[in-house]
């Protein structure tokens, strides 16, 4: 099981000399997918604007499973999200949309940054109870298999 997050299409700009998309590309799908999630937790590019706070990932894990080429519909899917009050940690799915096979997963931990400081600070109450919501309401969709990041948390 996972949260649907959207679509895409692979660009021919996006494809290198092997045919296939290129890894830059992915990072790029996988930020696009992860910024609908940060809109729910008003921590993506509004907050960014005008709070002066958003995160910065610091660290990822990102495995290439299957070739996805220009052209190919792909959909990007949330199989886990986890917090501690200054940290985020997510893993996210790409998938080949006709076919249905795996084309890659991303996992990140992410820190919550005020803006004008360049600091990491504690997430608002407020928004932790969005995130804590948000995994309350959809923690039977999650299926993040292995987890390389996850001792990231401090809980």
């Amino acid at each position: 099981m996972s949260i649907f997050l959207l679509n895409g299409i692979v660009k021919p700009e996006w494809t290198d000399y092997n045919k296939h998309m290129n890894l830059a590309f992915y990072i790029h799908l996988f930020d696009s997918a992860w910024e609908t999630v940060l809109k729910k937790f008003n921590m993506g590019e509004n907050s960014a604007i005008k709070e002066k706070k958003t995160t910065f990932a610091v660290e990822s894990h990102t495995t290439y499973d299957g070739e996805v080429r220009e052209g190919d519909e792909i959909e990007m899917t949330l199989l886990y999200l986890d917090h501690d009050k200054k940290r985020l940690l997510y893993k996210l799915a790409m998938h080949h949309k006709l076919k249905k096979y795996l084309a890659a997963t991303t996992e990140v931990c992410s820190l919550y940054v005020d803006l004008n400081l360049r600091k990491v600070t504690n997430i608002e109450d407020e928004k932790i109870n969005r995130i804590n919501n948000f995994i309350l309401e959809n923690k039977n969709n999650f299926n993040p298999g292995n987890l390389c990041l996850n001792h990231k948390l401090k809980k």
